[in-house]
């Protein structure tokens, strides 16, 4: 039964892919990991610069999901209760309540998108990283309960005026931070430009075949992946050495280039971050017809599930993305695999 379950998703799951991939052209990899993201119910920051296509990108996995989907842009002004409620003046003169973006769907909330996070205060960032920690929140005398929601957020990376840098603590909240980069291939690109379907979003979303997948049976067949893929004892040995590499680069002989790697790791990845790399490894496995988990896996989520949790000196913070890149290409060649 389980076999048969697993082969069935596995094709709901491609075909979702197909689907999304049709409507953003050129992002194969970030849609696969997104796919993983989903199956293996983990909130992801989405690293690009504006005007990519992260918005019809979630749109687009929505729509093929099913649920509702919501999104709050990050302003200076934006306050918590923003994410709860509106007020507004209604025609009778009198003030009026109504539901804001968390509460609008409901139990049925699917996808929340948190438009350049890093623009929002820090206390805006502490509600929403206990309703992504919790999934419930307490609004109207009422537990409003979202047991179906993922959480994309990303960042405005251009302009350090009037934003707030996301602490390692709540970016070690969210599973995998994917890049989402131009594709660099003048076909697409020039399709892009001149091709009109790809100018109104709507009416390209709505080419995406919807409610592919069922968002609300999602938990439940999460939990069947993860305890139908199996890791050997050498496999979970390999993963426990990469690990150390990521708190003690020096212990394993790695460099990065122009770095003193005495003063560059303040902290590796969290136990948190790894056990979220191996449920993430173990969707890439099931999603590859593997009933067990090989180096491979690892690799394929390795940067997107680590990259984020490392915390390097100050002196450093500036270059992280590439120091991170680096580091972590150095990792996996330097670490013996099975």
């Amino acid at each position: 039964m389980s076999d048969r379950l697993l082969a069935d998703w596995r094709q709901h799951a491609l075909t979702l892919e197909t689907e999304v991939n049709k409507v953003v052209v050129g992002q194969q990899n970030p849609v696969r990991l997104i796919t993983i993201a989903i199956f293996a119910r983990g909130h992801v920051l989405l690293e690009g610069d504006v005007g990519v296509g992260k918005t019809t990108l979630l749109r687009a996995f929505t729509r093929g999901i099913g649920g509702g989907y919501q999104r709050i842009e990050g302003t200076i002004d934006l306050m918590p209760n923003d994410l709860v409620y509106h007020t507004y003046l209604g025609e009778d003169g009198k003030p009026h309540v109504s539901a804001g973006p968390l509460l609008m769907s409901g139990e049925d909330l699917s996808v929340f998108f948190f438009n350049e996070i890093n623009r929002a205060r820090p206390q805006v960032h502490s509600l929403l990283l206990r309703v992504m920690a919790e999934r419930t929140l307490s609004a109207f005398n009422k537990e409003h309960v979202f047991p179906h929601m993922i959480v994309f957020a990303d960042r405005n990376q251009v302009e350090k005026e009037e934003t707030f840098e996301i602490p390692s603590a709540a970016r070690d909240r969210f599973m995998m931070e994917i890049p989402i980069v131009v594709p660099n291939d003048d076909d697409i690109m020039s399709g892009l430009m001149f091709d009109t379907r790809f100018h109104n979003v709507d009416t390209l979303i709505d080419t995406v075949k919807p409610d592919v997948l069922k968002f609300d049976e999602l938990n439940a067949f999460s939990g069947v992946i993860q305890e139908s893929v199996e890791a050997s004892k050498t496999l979970e040995k390999y993963a426990l050495n990469l690990w150390k590499a990521t708190r003690k680069p020096t212990d394993f002989g790695i460099k990065v280039t122009n770095v003193d790697m005495n003063r560059l790791v303040l902290a590796g990845a969290s136990p948190r971050g790894m056990s979220m790399m191996l449920r993430a490894a173990r969707v890439n496995a099931w999603l590859n017809e593997r009933t067990a988990i090989t180096p491979e896996d690892i690799h394929a989520v390795f940067h997107e599930t680590v990259a984020h949790r490392l915390v390097f000196s100050p002196v450093y913070e500036m270059r992280r993305t590439e120091i991170a890149r680096e580091m972590l290409s150095n990792i996996i060649n330097a670490v013996a695999a099975p």
